[in-house]
């Protein structure tokens, strides 16, 4: 899943600048056409990160260092050190979550329905195992080593279990980006609560001073 995982990454960063570059060149100019194409483009970019760039970036790291972990000789054998350098696996297989989790973070995400969703990333995971399998029926070798050293009723299990984790991982990146964005709304709400109960408490008539007046009394 590495190759696909970095064009998922390439494509969904590519939409991300689209967007950014879009939304600068649009704002105020009021053209409605403009606005249109712009909302599309940003459920575009909403949708690759729910269904698969945040899940499919995080399993890649998660199974990856994993495997990697346990025995690298079944997923990133030590002679490919004499042609990889360390910083460029890391940017491979490492630098994907952090790079999700700043987007996430910078910026809101409004994710799809949850049945949508799902059955969006259960259709990726399917059609990615019967890649996986159709390689190494036309060319008997597996695309990750690890397979060679399973049997057929472990391959079995495997590919069940990526499905549900990749399921699993697109509930996890929803409930992060929900839990992201409302405590951040939160503390928004609570900051403008607090400002407005000082400029009334300030105030010598009960009503809301100006911030300005508020910040005055304070420096006093």
């Amino acid at each position: 899943m590495l190759f696909s995982a970095q064009v998922i990454q390439a494509v969904f960063f590519g939409i991300c600048v689209l967007t950014d570059l879009s939304t600068l060149l649009t704002r105020d100019s009021g053209n409605q056409e403009q606005e249109r194409q712009l909302r599309k483009l940003i459920s575009l970019r909403d949708w690759t990160l729910a269904v698969l760039a945040f899940p499919v970036g995080v399993f890649v790291v998660a199974v990856f260092w994993t495997i990697y972990a346990y025995d690298r000789e079944m997923i990133y054998p030590k002679l490919l050190d004499n042609f990889i350098p360390g910083w460029l696996n890391h940017g491979m297989h490492t630098t994907v979550l952090p790079f999700i989790l700043i987007e996430m973070r910078t910026s809101h995400h409004q994710y799809p329905s949850r049945s949508s969703g799902l059955a969006a990333i259960c259709t990726f995971s399917v059609a990615y195992i019967l890649w996986v399998c159709w390689i190494h029926h036309v060319t008997g070798m597996w695309v990750y080593p690890f397979l060679e050293h399973i049997g057929s009723g472990a391959r079995i299990i495997f590919f069940g279990s990526t499905t549900i984790l990749m399921n699993f991982l697109y509930l996890l990146g929803e409930v992060l980006n929900s839990y992201i964005w409302d405590t951040q709304r939160n503390a928004v709400a609570s900051k403008e609560s607090r400002d407005h109960e000082a400029r009334t408490i300030n105030s010598p008539g009960g009503c809301p001073l100006p911030e300005w007046k508020v910040t005055e009394r304070c420096s006093h």
